[in-house]
C-alpha cells in the first residue's frame, strides 16, 4: 500500500467530504464543514498561497494539510501548517508527507519560521519534535452542553447600549470590520495580524459560510460599535462555536464582551443549537474565566509548535 499525497480537488464534492471527515474525526472541537474548507481555499488571499493537500492510500483520503504564508502579519516569512490524520489510519507515514510537501510549499515562497498547532497527546508532541518543532504556546479548547447547562441570566442593557446581530449590518459590515481588526490586532498571538483590506475581509470572513449572521452580536454605544461576539454554526449538527469575542479599546471593563456573547448563546440555544465550542490560550485567565462563568467545560488542550528554517 502507498501513500501519496496531493492537492485537494476543489471541483470534487465528495472529496470535500472527505477531507471534512477525516479533519472531524482528528479534531473534533472544531466545526468543519465541506463548503467552510472549499471557501477557504477558494477565497484565501493569493498572498498567502494558500494549499490544501491531502494524503491518498489506495483511493481512500487518510490525512490532510492545510499550509499557507501569514500575508497578514507585519513580520514577513511566517507560515503555518496544521496537518491531520484519521486516528484510524496513522502509521502509514502519511503525517510526515504531508509535513514534508508543506515545508517544502512554504519554504519555497519565503517562510523562514513555521508555525503549527498540535493536539496536546504524547505521539502527536513526539510527532512534532521529531520533525524539528519546539513547543512554543498552549490553547484550550472549551464546550459547553446547551441542553443540560443553564446560562447566566440576561442582564439589562447599560444605559446607551444597542445590540444588534451582523444581520442588521447585512448593507453595511464595516462596525464588524473595525471592531474585529481592532480586537484582532491585540490579541495575544506568536504571529501579529493586520486587517487592513476591507474588501479582502468581506471575501474571507463576512462570506464565510459558517458565519452565522443572526447569532453574531454586535453592542453599540451611543451608536459607536463597541464590542461584538462573531459566531460560526453548522445547523445541521446542532453547533455553534464562537469565532471571536472582542471589544474595542475605548470600551473595554464595561463587560460588553460578556454581555454580546450571553445574548448570543441564549439566542443560539432558543435557536435548537445543543453544542457551543469556544477556545482560549491558557494564559488568559480573564476570558477562561468569562467562560468558566458561562459553564463551559475544558475538553482538550493544543500546542504552538515552531520550526526556524535553516
Amino acid at each position: 500500500m502507498t501513500v501519496n499525497v496531493r492537492d485537494l480537488r476543489s471541483d470534487d464534492p465528495a472529496e470535500a467530504a472527505a477531507f471534512t471527515d477525516v479533519r472531524h474525526r482528528a479534531l473534533p472541537h472544531i466545526i468543519w464543514t465541506p463548503a467552510a474548507i472549499l471557501h477557504r481555499l477558494a477565497h484565501s488571499h493569493p498572498e498567502a498561497r494558500f494549499r490544501s493537500l491531502v494524503a491518498e492510500e489506495d483511493g481512500e483520503i487518510i490525512g490532510t494539510a492545510q499550509a499557507q504564508l501569514a500575508h497578514d502579519s507585519p513580520e514577513p516569512g511566517l507560515g503555518m501548517l496544521n496537518i491531520y490524520v484519521h486516528p484510524d489510519r496513522l502509521h502509514r507515514g502519511a503525517g510526515t508527507l504531508l509535513v514534508r510537501a508543506s515545508e517544502e510549499h512554504l519554504r519555497a515562497h519565503g517562510a523562514t519560521r513555521l508555525f503549527a498547532w498540535v493536539l496536546d497527546e504524547p505521539a502527536n508532541r513526539s510527532f512534532a519534535e521529531h520533525h524539528g518543532y519546539r513547543a512554543s504556546r498552549s490553547a484550550h479548547f472549551l464546550s459547553l452542553d446547551l441542553t443540560a447547562d443553564a446560562l447566566p441570566p440576561l442582564p439589562p442593557l447599560p444605559p446607551g447600549v444597542e445590540l444588534r446581530s451582523a444581520a442588521d449590518l447585512a448593507d453595511d459590515p464595516r462596525p464588524m470590520f473595525e471592531l474585529d481588526a481592532e480586537t484582532t490586532s491585540d490579541e495575544p498571538s506568536d504571529v501579529d495580524t493586520e486587517f487592513t483590506d476591507y474588501e479582502v475581509w468581506i471575501e474571507e470572513n463576512w462570506k464565510h459560510p459558517l458565519l452565522e449572521r443572526e447569532l453574531t452580536t454586535v453592542a453599540f454605544v451611543d451608536g459607536r460599535p463597541a464590542a461584538f461576539s462573531a459566531v460560526h454554526a453548522d445547523a445541521s449538527t446542532g453547533r455553534y462555536a464562537t469565532a471571536m469575542t472582542g471589544t474595542a479599546r475605548a470600551f473595554r471593563g464595561r463587560g460588553l464582551a460578556k454581555l454580546t456573547k450571553n445574548h448570543s448563546l441564549h439566542r443560539a440555544r432558543a435557536a435548537g443549537f445543543t453544542r457551543a465550542l469556544t477556545g482560549n490560550d491558557t494564559d488568559n485567565g480573564p476570558m477562561l474565566a468569562i467562560n468558566k462563568w458561562f459553564g463551559y467545560r475544558i475538553v482538550a488542550t493544543e500546542v504552538r509548535y515552531v520550526r526556524e528554517l535553516g
